[in-house]
């Protein structure tokens, strides 16, 4: 998956936030949307398409979408 993919997979799990919004670096969780539930459907969205495992740990210690794409790159 590339990381085009990945922004436009992720931007998918948000719901009332316009995709333009997102690009490689996005500060996810400084957008309104972002809380809980939908840490919960990116998490289950990696497993999903990239089967890879991540955690809430893992969402918090990344700041953009480039940066989580990376991390799970490197698993």
């Amino acid at each position: 998956m590339t990381l085009d993919q990945f922004v436009q997979i992720f931007a998918e799990q948000f719901d009332e936030t316009p995709v333009d919004q997102f690009t490689p670096s996005t500060d996810y969780k400084e957008l309104d949307e972002w809380g809980s539930l939908t840490a919960l459907s990116v998490i289950t969205m990696v497993d999903a398409e990239m089967e890879k495992r991540i955690t809430g740990s893992n969402l918090l210690a990344c700041t953009t979408i480039e940066d989580l794409y990376n991390f799970i790159q490197k698993l």
